[in-house]
């Protein structure tokens, strides 16, 4: 299911509030990598990414790569930092609390 302009928008200014959780370094993407990412996604929906500069091939190019293989979506890329978004539709959510990327 692809993302609205509007919430793709929304997601975008709660980037600014986030800090890297993940950095790719010049091993580039591993496998461990990809599961720390997964069971960042699952965890919280909304997470940074910040790719060093030895990290082989463009920022694009690569969040591009591990949100195709992690079934994400790529909200923003910005220099050397992504951000990738991936709903989670078993994360126990209770009226009025805020979204799990800001817990």
């Amino acid at each position: 299911m692809t993302m609205t302009g509007k919430e793709r928008a929304a997601l975008r200014s709660e980037c600014n509030r986030l800090r890297a959780m993940i950095h790719v370094g010049q091993e580039g993407l591993t496998q461990t990598l990809g599961d720390a990412l997964d069971d960042a996604l699952r965890t919280r929906e909304l997470v940074k990414i910040q790719l060093t500069k030895s990290a082989d091939g463009s920022a694009k190019e690569l969040a591009q790569l591990l949100a195709g293989q992690l079934g994400a979506e790529v909200i923003q890329t910005i220099g050397r930092t992504a951000t990738l978004y991936r709903h989670n539709p078993k994360l126990k959510r209770k009226p009025g609390s805020p979204p799990p990327w800001r817990e």
